[in-house]
């Protein structure tokens, strides 16, 4: 098996990446995220994708390199990462009662053949009703200011849903393994 290297610095990433039991390392792609004009979510999350892992594919090459990257999407609005306590608040109010979609997109890129795989795995998660008082215990109690959509899935965020819809909720947490192990086994790697 060719090594296997996960384009990202996100402690969340790798620690889902690691429930695969393979050894793997990590490197932070540097690239630009920016959201082109007239791009959609699906458009953007595929591409950047590809691209974190491309840019690793001469520094590292003869590997397996995984890309992933992960947009909310709120009433057809990409809302991204809050970074501050009055953005992240802001953010669960207009969530409060709505269904708000994860797109992640996901290549494996064979860095000696050129070779990738791309892919999307949507998941929805429909809100609670939620009072201003609960939203601010919850961004107190969690601190999710480095997560899209406000909350952490794996944590207290559940208590803020009412429900959540699809196929893969490891996406939700920015790393869809499901779809991973299909990309992988595609690759002749051996699972589990």
């Amino acid at each position: 098996m060719l090594p296997l290297l996960l384009a990202s610095s996100s402690v969340y990433r790798r620690d889902l990446l690691s429930r695969l039991r393979l050894p793997f390392t990590c490197s932070s792609p540097d690239i630009d995220e920016s959201h082109r004009p007239g791009e959609s979510a699906l458009e953007l999350v595929q591409r950047l994708s590809l691209e974190k892992a491309k840019a690793l594919a001469a520094s590292h090459p003869a590997h397996l390199i995984i890309g992933s990257d992960q947009v909310a999407v709120l009433n057809d609005q990409i809302i991204g990462k809050p970074h501050t306590f009055d953005k992240a608040r802001q953010q669960l109010l207009n969530a409060s009662g709505a269904s708000v979609s994860f797109l992640t997109g996901l290549t494996l890129l064979n860095s000696q053949t050129g070779h990738h795989q791309t892919d999307c795995v949507p998941f929805t998660v429909h809100m609670r009703h939620l009072s201003a008082e609960q939203i601010e215990r919850y961004l107190h109690a969690e601190e999710p200011y480095d997560c899209a959509g406000s909350f952490k899935a794996e944590g207290l965020g559940v208590s803020l849903f009412q429900r959540t819809e699809g196929d893969d909720a490891t996406s939700l947490v920015g790393l869809p393994l499901i779809r991973l192990v299909d990309m992988l086994l595609a690759q002749g790697v051996a699972l589990p």
